[in-house]
């Protein structure tokens, strides 16, 4: 009997709604927060900035002294951020420093380029509004304020925000744990000889380093022959150790293909073809407590696979929101007179005239493909594209952090 046949919007949603956020929460320090995802919402219990303060090195003045350029001020303090001033006195200046606190009685502050100094006593060349260059309490950030949710993926900006309001410490939700195994008896670890038939496994290396840039806890379980026990073996294993265990090869219908019945008979299993190149074949169900997926052997296909199912999969799991990669409306630099059945991503690469061009040799198995290229090409099933027509990119840079 056949497999199902998805649309790849199908899977997705499929995927996305046997997604469940990972169990635990840990306190970690501001300098090990980031790409973790909070567990809890950060509300701030203080004004960013808490004081008024200046945005520029210059003077700080009443607007009513300076009623017309040349206007001759007595400078009575110095204000240096971290120090406060005293008030300021009718016919007076006070110089100041970019982030140190506007005195009370000051209205704006005129920048030193526009002053003359002479002893202690400016010369103020420039007419100031009110409020000129002046940074008020409170407009990056109000007291009560909840500057970042739960959910919320904690990029070194957030991360910044976060110390910027006093917090030293964060509740994210627990590492994922992943466990990443490849069957196939030709494949051979890099850095050992080549035996005759064999092949470099490029998926495990790639996947450990997808996966630990999403932030999660990653095992390589290395290689798997291609024999029913062992691939049993191992999966129960991985099943018994890890929150999501992923696998590369041994999900079509060949006679060596044993992750099917390997997983069928150690969880649960669904088996899809998606309407997608490349790409075709998902395995997705549970291997003990564990999810499970499983991806094609060819490497551009694990890359595809990866970065269009699997990464939203953990998103969600990791208890990030999951939103759809922003995509570029782009003009072809090529022509593609024969599509595919399926939905089609092809690895291209933005040109700096805003086209996009692809790359010569298309193959599922031709790595160097994504390495050249900075995003797919997203074609749709059964539609030819002609030079200059428009085509939707998807970077890679939306689709791997």
């Amino acid at each position: 009997m056949s497999e199902p046949t998805l649309s790849f919007d199908a899977a997705l949603g499929q995927v996305l709604a046997a997604a469940r956020r990972v169990k635990g929460e840990d306190r970690v320090p501001l300098r090990e927060a980031a790409g973790r995802v909070l567990a809890a919402g950060i509300v701030s219990a203080i004004d960013v900035p808490p004081l008024d303060n200046s945005a520029m090195d210059g003077y700080a003045v009443r607007c009513a002294d300076v009623r017309a350029p040349g206007a001759a001020l007595a400078v009575t303090q110095r204000i240096a951020a971290g120090s406060v001033g005293h008030e300021l006195a009718a016919g007076t200046a006070a110089r100041i420093f970019t982030g140190a606190p506007i005195p009370s009685g000051a209205d704006a502050v005129v920048m030193q380029e526009q002053c003359a100094r002479d002893g202690d006593e400016v010369t103020i060349d420039h007419v100031p509004a009110p409020g000129e260059w002046i940074r008020r309490a409170g407009e990056d950030i109000r007291a009560g304020a909840e500057i970042l949710p739960s959910g919320t993926r904690l990029t070194p900006q957030a991360v910044g925000m976060a110390a910027s309001v006093g917090v030293a410490e964060l509740k994210v939700f627990r590492r994922l744990s992943v466990g990443v195994l490849s069957t196939g008896s030709e494949l051979t670890p890099p850095g050992q000889p080549l035996p005759p038939g064999g092949i470099y496994n490029s998926n495990r290396a790639m996947l450990c380093a997808l996966l630990e840039r999403l932030g999660c806890k990653v095992e390589d379980l290395g290689d798997v022959p291609d024999t029913l026990d062992a691939t049993r073996k191992a999966l129960r294993r991985a099943g018994a150790l890890h929150d999501l265990v992923l696998t590369t090869g041994g999900v079509s219908v060949g006679e060596e293909d044993h992750v099917k019945p390997a997983v069928s008979a150690e969880g649960e299993l669904s088996i899809w073809n998606i309407a997608v190149k490349p790409g075709k074949p998902l395995a997705f169900g549970k291997v003990g407590q564990a999810d499970f997926i499983g991806m094609p052997g060819n490497p551009v296909s694990v890359f595809v696979s990866f970065s269009l199912l699997v990464r939203p999969f953990i998103r969600k799991c990791q208890g990030a929101a999951v939103v759809p990669p922003r995509a570029l409306s782009l003009v072809a630099d090529f022509d593609w007179p024969k599509p595919a059945a399926r939905r089609e991503f092809l690895r291209g690469r933005m040109k700096d005239a805003g086209g996009v061009e692809l790359f010569p040799n298309q193959s599922s198995g031709v790595l160097t493909s994504t390495v050249w290229g900075d995003g797919f090409v997203d074609v749709p099933a059964g539609q030819p594209i002609r030079a200059g027509d428009a085509v939707r990119f998807l970077p890679f840079a939306e689709l791997l952090d």
